[in-house]
């Protein structure tokens, strides 16, 4: 009995381990708020430190150097990688990460927004199309769980 008792422990242990992965600074899931609620949290400001937590929506297919982060309510951020130190799987699409690290409103450049269209595999067409920066909220992440 004792044996399957440890069989069992050692299975739920390695299914836990397998089905959340880390990358860059080692976080928890501790105190991760929706994105919505991150948006409320920051109000005026330009930056804050926070832990967010959303389904990834797409990430880049050159090396999986930024993804986009969505919630059930239609809200979305660019997640970039602090010092660059760090990628994501690039089948990552539709998985649940928790990021933290900064959220910041920044402007992206049309050069930086072209070639992220670029990366996420937009047609000639929808990337000739983006004509001035954009101001938006962004996120630099630490570190990120992977569900």
């Amino acid at each position: 009995m004792k044996k399957i008792i440890v069989s069992f422990s050692l299975f739920f242990a390695l299914t836990a381990f397998v089905s959340a992965q880390n990358f860059g600074s080692k976080i928890t899931k501790k105190g991760a708020v929706s994105l919505s609620e991150m948006k409320k949290k920051m109000g005026s400001k330009k930056e804050m430190t926070t832990k967010v937590t959303a389904k990834i929506e797409d990430v880049c297919q050159k090396k999986g150097c930024w993804m986009n982060l969505v919630d059930n309510k239609g809200n979305k951020i660019r997640v970039t990688f602090k010092d660059y130190a760090f990628f994501m799987p690039k089948d990552a699409a539709g998985k649940t990460a928790i990021v933290e690290g900064i959220a910041m409103v920044d402007e992206t450049s049309i050069a930086d927004l072209k070639e992220y269209a670029k990366d996420a595999g937009k047609t000639k067409e929808d990337i000739a199309k983006i004509r001035e920066p954009k101001r938006e909220l962004v996120f630099e992440a630490s570190g990120v769980i992977l569900k």
